[in-house]
């Protein structure tokens, strides 16, 4: 009986633990209440299916929607006829392991005449093949090893391209690499400028995949150079004149802030001009981040979250990440967090009229979730989170408000478009 007991009080105390839920630093921060007014029926279109693992997509001015998929295509869906048209010639070698691959594009302001588009990818290292790697690849074949045999290791380069649509759609040319080290989003500020998001590089200092159980390093450019980070770069290129840490000869010129693990998504906030961005957080601890000119967002030291339960090789369970703290002097809180993960990913603040509820609201794609998050907002502050689309049962990577204030997101491996049921 004594040993039924015990192994009762073990049981109940994991699952305590798997349950944790972090203070937050302010009232609201988390779990927010429903709206008081629940968004109206939806209406689901299915535009195409059977794309391949679609990850980001931009509105041509004919009509048509430029998409990419993750191991390196990119393609035209033709909405009005439901047709998606073979793989674009023309786009560099892709290396699509793990997180990595090809992924987001954003179209120049002139595009109508310039025909100039931005995108992100993975590049293989010189004499690689672009190819899809399995998984343990980039994780568990990295992470494990000593420090010192990783910085030997060539897996790939994160990089910006700028490059030209050809007139007859079917290829792109004249591509340029504009920066390294970023291949997240890329967000057009309001001063024209670009900026990049790009996922945490443990590879290149001594971490791992989610992070480490003690105070990180007292040398903060290592997480500056590393971590996470935000680029911001000029359309061809060229480094603004007031970024923040041009007087540091350590830090990277491009550099706009850093401490993030992925963020994902991003956008700039049309009442503010400031750039917004949601994070992956490892187990635990998503966030959503206003980012802002030579901040510190925490990672690896300062996260809601705590090391993945499946990656720990001693069978610990919810391993602190860094100090083990959700807040540190100098660090910047996210305005919303999620625990457990929620897997965000694309991110759009609706703007139109077609859904006049939702204007000034905040959307979130949620992969392991399987939801559509809508976030509103007062000011700076989350006041109600709807999940929407839960029914569809796909993961969501994708949101973007369309050129007729429609929303359109990726449901799997389905191009969707939400309009209001009438």
């Amino acid at each position: 009986m004594k040993k039924i007991i015990v192994l009762l009080v073990i049981s109940l105390a994991s699952l305590s633990a798997q349950q944790r839920k972090p203070k937050p630093a302010f009232a609201g921060q988390t779990e927010a209440p429903p709206p008081s007014k629940p968004s109206g029926p939806i209406n689901v279109q299915t535009i195409v299916t059977g794309l391949s693992s679609p990850w980001a997509m931009a509105f041509l001015p004919d009509g048509n929607i430029l998409v990419t998929e993750n191991a390196g295509s990119m393609r035209i869906v033709n909405p009005a006829a439901g047709y998606v048209s073979a793989p674009l010639a023309g786009v560099p070698p892709v290396k699509a392991v793990a997180a990595q691959g090809l992924h987001d594009l954003l179209l120049d302001p002139g595009f109508a005449q310039n025909r100039t588009l931005y995108f992100t990818y993975f590049a293989p290292p010189k004499g690689e093949a672009a190819g899809s790697w399995p998984i343990e690849e980039f994780y568990e074949k990295v992470w494990t090893r000593p420090f010192t045999e990783r910085r030997t290791m060539q897996l790939g380069f994160e990089r910006i391209a700028r490059a030209q649509l050809s007139k007859d759609s079917k290829s792109i040319e004249n591509v340029d690499v504009l920066a390294e080290g970023s291949e997240r989003r890329i967000v057009l500020a309001r001063d024209g400028t670009l900026f990049v998001t790009g996922a945490d590089r443990f590879r290149f200092y001594d971490s791992d995949l989610d992070g480490v159980d003690h105070d990180f390093t007292d040398n903060p450019d290592i997480r500056r150079n590393f971590s996470g980070r935000v680029l911001r770069i000029n359309r061809d290129g060229s480094i603004p004149k007031d970024n923040p840490w041009l007087s540091r000869a350590t830090v990277p010129a491009d550099t706009f802030a850093h401490g993030f693990k992925d963020p994902e998504g991003a956008a700039i906030n049309p009442q503010t001009g400031e750039l917004w961005a949601i994070d992956h957080g490892p187990q635990g601890g998503d966030e959503v981040n206003i980012v802002r000119a030579g901040k510190d967002y925490g990672w690896p030291d300062v996260s809601y979250g705590v090391q993945y339960d499946a990656r720990q090789l001693d069978g610990r369970k919810n391993v602190p990440v860094g100090n083990g703290k959700s807040a540190m002097e100098g660090v910047e809180q996210p305005i919303y967090f999620w625990v457990p993960s929620i897997a965000p990913s694309g991110m759009a603040f609706y703007t139109g009229d077609l859904f006049p509820e939702w204007k000034g609201n905040l959307f979130i794609g949620a992969m392991a979730g399987q939801h559509l998050v809508r976030l509103v907002l007062n000011g700076e502050r989350v006041v109600a989170e709807e999940k929407l689309l839960a029914d569809l049962k796909q993961r969501i990577r994708e949101v973007r408000q369309g050129p007729d204030g429609a929303m359109y997101i990726f449901a799997g491996n389905s191009l969707l478009k939400l309009t209001p049921k009438r």
